[in-house]
């Protein structure tokens, strides 16, 4: 079995997952996500925004492939890239970290280790830009799939808060440590990215 994780590149951004596709919760503010959502533009915007972070900041995903069929995939950006950062009450990211937007390993391929190569594959990928940390919103009462990460599971994987709220803490891991994960994380990886569904009309509170 072969793996391999490349960047996000409008080639093959079609092989995220459809819902995932045309959210964009994080790529717009939460009025102009709700008029892509019910407009229908939602796979447009998608790729309007992923083009111009390539053209202006860089690599700002990874999709991961097992014997060539799409597994999972990550996204990241700079704060000021993602509008929807803003109307969190833990605003705003540090300005030396890169925010952790969405991701999600397909349930055919959780437990064989992706969330590791993923999330590996961006560490390395931002220590080589110079970027110090990577820092998450989490929600403290999650329950079910949604674009918002699961506090509790960003923790187990070497995330510490920065910043408490009763519902949407701020998180953040040091690529420093990021280097250093060792094998019993995996599992917390993957339980990461699998339980993330991306909505386009979910909102902080």
């Amino acid at each position: 079995m072969s793996r391999r994780a490349v960047n996000v590149t409008l080639d093959n951004l079609d092989d995220l997952p459809v819902r995932c596709r045309t959210c964009v919760f994080w790529e717009l503010d939460p009025g102009g996500g709700e008029r892509a959502a019910a407009a229908g533009d939602g796979a447009f915007e998608k790729e309007s925004w992923v083009s111009a972070t390539l053209l202006e900041w860089g690599s700002c995903g990874k999709v991961v492939y097992v014997d060539g069929v799409p597994a999972g995939y990550v996204l990241f950006a700079p704060p000021a890239y993602v509008p929807r950062s803003v109307a969190f009450p833990t605003s705003p990211v540090s300005p030396d970290a890169v925010l952790l937007m969405t991701g999600h390993v397909l349930p055919d391929f959780q437990g064989g280790g992706l969330g590791r190569v993923l999330l590996q594959g961006v560490a390395k990928d931002l220590t080589r830009r110079g970027v110090r940390a990577i820092e998450a919103f989490g929600d403290e009462r999650w329950e079910s799939p949604a674009c918002v990460l699961p506090a509790d599971h960003l923790r187990s994987v070497g995330f510490k808060t920065v910043r408490p709220h009763h519902r949407y803490p701020r998180l953040r891991l040091e690529l420093k440590s990021a280097a250093t994960w060792r094998e019993d994380v995996e599992v917390a990886l993957e339980k990461l990215l699998g339980s993330l569904t991306p909505d386009p009309l979910l909102r902080p509170v």
